[in-house]
């Protein structure tokens, strides 16, 4: 399993001050679904941060997306180890498959696989 990239889920209240203040550190604007914006470094496209007011699809924010190239077979892993699964593997609308699990510590990581 190869990880593609690794990136802080933030819930914010202030969606546009929060977009205007990782703007001043340099990041810019890759993807905006109004409800969560994707922000990354212009030169390394992997650094990234994620912005969300609330997940729509999911009953969980995420604390962390993790972007692998096999999600079916990383969510059989998981499934296996026991670890508790807060988000079913699905097809997102917006072209990702992805599925939520809670990590030893209680938060929740998004993983997800383009398609």
């Amino acid at each position: 399993m190869s990880i593609r990239r690794a990136v802080p889920d933030i819930t914010t209240e202030a969606m546009d001050e929060s977009r205007a203040f990782y703007r001043r550190l340099g990041f810019t604007e890759v993807m905006n679904l109004g409800w969560v914006v994707t922000l990354a470094s212009p030169d390394n496209p992997t650094a990234q941060v994620i912005l969300m007011t609330r997940d729509e699809t999911a009953p969980a924010q995420p604390d962390m997306s993790v972007e692998v190239d096999d999600v079916d077979a990383v969510y059989a892993d998981v499934l296996a180890s026991g670890a508790e699964v807060v988000h079913a593997l699905r097809d997102e609308p917006w072209g990702v498959r992805r599925f939520f699990v809670r990590d030893p510590n209680g938060r929740v990581v998004n993983v997800v696989g383009h398609r």
